[in-house]
């Protein structure tokens, strides 16, 4: 498995952490599952010091819990070997203070290995760092940054279930207006937003400017370029947390799912990659709008793989709500320059920041994964040379999609695409492969199990 993941933080690490912060007490081993769920254990800080010393065990059935942290037995991974325990280890310089988690809280994040100190090849972790190894072999460093839009919402569900965008502190109105780019907004949510910036300062996480997005209490906040996927991705999943824990500690509750409001705007994540050589120059960087041809052909190797990859960029039923035409989520494997209806949109700027937009991911994807698809696509389009064919111009949703680049239209034909997928199978990792898939079709059958109110509405009296 991964070379560039297996790095694992030293004592010395913690040791100075704790000699600038003696109060900490309380602090959280922090594992990320298939569905991007952080799950772990709250420890003491002298068992801390025993985590970055050798590990802390756990079992290794974790690996394949389900969205909603059930046992997935049906991947033979739980009872089979007694869900006999593996190690946890510590990732560089994730050991941070969590403010909303009172005076002495803290976290970090950890990897998964075997005891024979392998690298644990369904932690998600570790299957990005294979596909990062890849590009280091080649002399290539992914630039790259994770960009994620969520929503505010009240925490009290309405009488029938539903919810509804959170309310500002003054109002007792619920917002309905899109009100796309308003000031107005943010300023509704200050004390949101102050804490936040606040905690990501404690922590040390690159964050920038804050947006309202294409609908009511849904916002956009960018994290800055690391030429690092994995500490990229390791941002995103510290920010995923505390957005939430921020939210939480304000009144409010933060999502990411994809499609909360059947009548509004879904929320992306999505995943900006330039390409460095060994001298540290982006190989996409070009007067050319378009780029390099080694970025066109970054394009074309995703293009081509973004079906096989499509039960990672939308892993969840409700994913496929968001994709609608007009919607800016894209619907077709397009590609274009200045332009949000296209799959894969080359931003416009100065030629030294060229690099690509990857638009299809909902905010509700595990980053490690999604981003180990991406680079994965774009490895094996430079390694082919491969034709994306050419930049749409205009609207990207007049263009059909067709053919075996075709994104598949439900979560079922998605994963069983992964699943007989020949390229994620190579990147990925067949064991992987094979076991994220038994969760999926699990989470699938459960998911139709339950009858929603919808079918009494239709069919109760009427079939």
């Amino acid at each position: 498995m991964s070379k560039s993941s297996g790095v694992i933080a030293p004592r010395s690490e913690a040791e100075a952490f704790f000699k600038a912060n003696a109060d900490v007490d309380s602090i959280e081993m922090i594992y990320t599952d298939f569905g991007g769920v952080p799950r772990g254990k709250r420890l003491r800080q002298h068992e801390v010091m025993a985590v970055y010393e050798s590990g802390r065990m756990f079992p290794g059935s974790i690996t394949v819990v389900d969205i909603t942290g059930q046992d997935t037995v049906e991947t033979g991974l739980v009872w089979e070997d007694g869900d006999a325990d593996r190690s946890m280890k510590p990732i560089p310089g994730t050991l941070v203070r969590t403010p909303w988690g009172g005076d002495h809280a803290a976290q970090f994040l950890v990897d998964f290995y075997e005891l024979d100190g392998t690298p644990h090849d369904l932690d998600p972790r570790h299957v990005l760092g294979s596909v990062t190894d890849r590009f280091t072999a080649d002399g290539l460093t992914p630039v790259l940054a994770v960009e994620l839009e969520f929503y505010l919402v009240d925490p009290r569900r309405a009488r029938d279930g539903t919810i509804r965008p959170a309310r500002p502190g003054y109002s007792r109105d619920t917002p309905r207006n899109v009100e796309v780019y308003g000031l107005r907004e943010l300023d509704d949510f200050r004390p949101f937003f102050d804490a936040l910036y606040a905690a990501t300062d404690v922590q040390d996480l690159p964050l920038e400017s804050a947006i309202s997005e294409f609908a009511p209490g849904q916002f956009e906040l960018t994290l800055r370029h690391k030429p690092d996927a994995l500490r990229a991705c390791d941002d995103a999943i510290m920010y995923k947390r505390l957005v939430k824990a921020i939210a939480q500690q304000q009144g409010l509750e933060a999502t990411f799912m994809a499609k909360p409001f059947a009548d509004q705007a879904g929320s992306g994540m999505h995943i900006h990659v330039s390409m460095n050589d060994d001298q540290g120059s982006n190989i996409f960087a070009s007067d050319d709008p378009e780029g390099t041809p080694a970025l066109r052909h970054a394009i074309g190797g995703m293009i081509g793989s973004v079906g096989d990859a499509f039960a990672l960029f939308a892993p969840h039923a409700n994913s496929y709500r968001r994709f609608k035409a007009n919607s800016y989520a894209p619907v077709a494997p397009t590609w274009g320059v200045n332009n949000r209806t296209v799959s894969f949109r080359i931003p416009a700027g100065p030629a030294p920041s060229r690099h690509v937009e990857h638009r299809a991911c909902g905010a509700d994807a595990n980053p490690y994964l999604a981003v180990a698809a991406v680079l994965a696509g774009m490895h094996q389009g430079m390694t082919n040379k491969t034709d994306p064919g050419a930049a749409v111009v205009g609207n990207g949703y007049d263009r059909d999609a067709s053919g075996d680049d075709k994104p598949p239209s439900n979560w079922f034909a998605a994963v069983d695409r992964f699943h007989e997928s020949k390229l994620m199978r190579d990147y990925l990792g067949e064991r992987f492969v094979d076991m994220f898939s038994v969760v999926k079709r699990v989470e699938q059958d459960n998911y139709f199990s339950v009858v929603p109110t919808l079918d009494y509405d239709w069919y109760l009296r009427n079939a």
